[in-house]
């Protein structure tokens, strides 16, 4: 009776470990009850009080001391050691946390704003240019001490192209509406295909950029806050600019030097970079559909090579395979009806 509920709920879009959860049962238990052919219910619960449980008398003690004037605004672990210093014992701390539980009395305490449940951005497959862009700002130092330019850079992360870039002095949601109208016009994308993800920034969530990518159909997606993982591609992007030889570790002198580097480096990005990502391909081949003739030309040479010299090859020959799809923020595997 009870796993055909589960499974009734499961077929109706539920998830497995959600679907445990609002039942009480843990996921393991399900599926040992499957694998041992029980359908009903077997939760017995304890049929003895336990010998270390509260009194009645010491649970009203408990909520007594945690409500009082004294202590209402200060959490178990200050209660329990400011009751020690007197020479007093009331419950330990997860006592106490689970007495209040019960009653319905861990609210937070305090004005500390409440842990708030950021959820994971939905995932995206890119299968060719121009279905998912992601795009940041990074800072970029100048030789004046807590002065900063600011390189906004915009990435197709199938392709790994960058379609747009400007350097200006300040953070700007209208600069950023002018780079992303700019790219879209350049890219000639159309209506409702794109999908633009960004972190939380000031920038990102501009009144001005959200009106234009609803006015251009572009959808939106975002990052947690404070979740550099979730925008990844646009922070590699930047480590790589960072990291090169070129980039002057002692600041720009101005922002003419800034722009003029951002340009060589985007065109060298773009152009000379053979990305491994993308199988050892220029960005811009591959936004192009250049890369499968270049693939295919490097896997004859392979050939090539094997066939006079076999005895050199001890396995298969490099495939220069071409990756087909590319997913941003994939969702994480399910085992068992877990997540993990």
């Amino acid at each position: 009776m009870i796993l055909g509920l589960l499974a009734e709920a499961i077929d109706a879009g539920a998830r497995h470990s959600e679907a445990c959860k609002a039942i009480g049962l843990d996921p393991r238990t399900v599926q040992r009850w499957r694998n041992q052919g029980i359908g009903e219910d077997r939760r017995a619960g304890p049929r003895t009080r336990p010998k270390n449980s509260l009194s009645a008398e010491e649970r009203r003690r408990v909520v007594a001391v945690a409500t009082s004037r004294e202590f209402r605004d200060m959490s178990p672990k200050q209660i329990v050691p400011t009751l020690a210093d007197r020479g007093e014992y009331v419950a330990s701390e997860s006592t106490m946390y689970r007495v209040l539980r019960s009653e319905k009395l861990d609210a937070r305490r305090g004005n500390t704003a409440a842990p708030t449940k950021r959820h994971r951005p939905n995932e995206y497959t890119a299968i060719g240019p121009n279905q998912v862009w992601s795009w940041d700002i990074t800072y970029l130092r100048t030789r004046v001490r807590g002065r900063f330019f600011y390189l906004y850079l915009l990435l197709d992360i199938w392709s790994r192209k960058a379609v747009g870039h400007v350097v200006h002095d300040v953070e700007s949601g209208e600069f950023a509406t002018e780079l992303v109208e700019h790219a879209y016009i350049v890219e000639s994308v159309a209506p409702g295909t794109v999908v633009l993800h960004a972190d939380n920034g000031g920038p990102m969530k501009c009144a001005t950029l959200l009106v234009k990518l609803q006015e251009l159909e572009i959808a939106t997606s975002f990052s947690r806050p404070s979740v550099s993982n979730d925008n990844p591609f646009s922070e590699s992007l930047f480590r790589t600019a960072k990291y090169r030889p070129q980039y002057p570790t002692s600041g720009f002198e101005d922002l003419g030097a800034a722009r003029r580097w951002a340009d060589e480096f985007v065109a060298w990005y773009n152009d000379v970079h053979l990305h491994c990502s993308i199988g050892f391909v220029t960005p811009s081949a591959r936004h192009a559909g250049h890369d499968e003739a270049l693939l295919k030309d490097r896997r004859h040479v392979y050939a090539a090579a094997r066939r006079r010299h076999p005895e050199r090859w001890s396995g298969d020959a490099r495939t220069w395979s071409r990756p087909a799809t590319v997913v941003l923020n994939p969702a994480p595997p399910v085992l068992e009806g877990r997540s993990i």
